[in-house]
């Protein structure tokens, strides 16, 4: 009964790592391409006031995932700049000064960048926002 399991085992793992499909056509595997990465220059911006007058300096790199998504982004920055600008400047520093605030703020960057530049025009794909700096005063 041993030598059954262990052959049966043994047949089912060349079957599954042989490389082949039933039809002797080899199984391909289709590479991704890397990202592309769109840096975003500084933003100094007020915040939302709390106790006072309060800014935020942030500079960020978009994560795009191909060289056409990435010219899009370039072609079309002083809209991105605008809608960045104006998302920042409606946060308070409370919002955004944690962990958690910031990987909201990177999801509400990537939301306000998901809308065409133009009308009937193509959506930018922006699958991340990474930040390279981030000082609340």
């Amino acid at each position: 009964m041993a030598a059954l399991v262990v052959a049966f085992g043994g047949g089912a793992a060349w079957f599954f790592t042989r490389g082949k499909s039933d039809d002797g056509a080899e199984h391909k595997v289709a590479k991704a391409e890397p990202p592309e990465y769109v840096p975003i220059d500084a933003f100094t911006v007020n915040l939302q006031p709390e106790n006072g007058d309060q800014y935020l300096q942030i500079t960020f790199t978009l994560q795009v995932s191909n060289p056409q998504q990435a010219e899009l982004i370039k072609t079309n920055m002083p809209k991105v700049r605008s809608r960045v600008l104006l998302l920042l400047s409606g946060k308070k520093a409370s919002e955004i000064s944690s962990v958690e605030g910031k990987h909201q703020l990177a999801t509400d960057i990537i939301t306000s960048l998901k809308q065409p530049f133009v009308d009937k025009g193509e959506a930018p794909l922006v699958s991340d926002v990474l930040f390279t700096s981030f000082i609340i005063q």
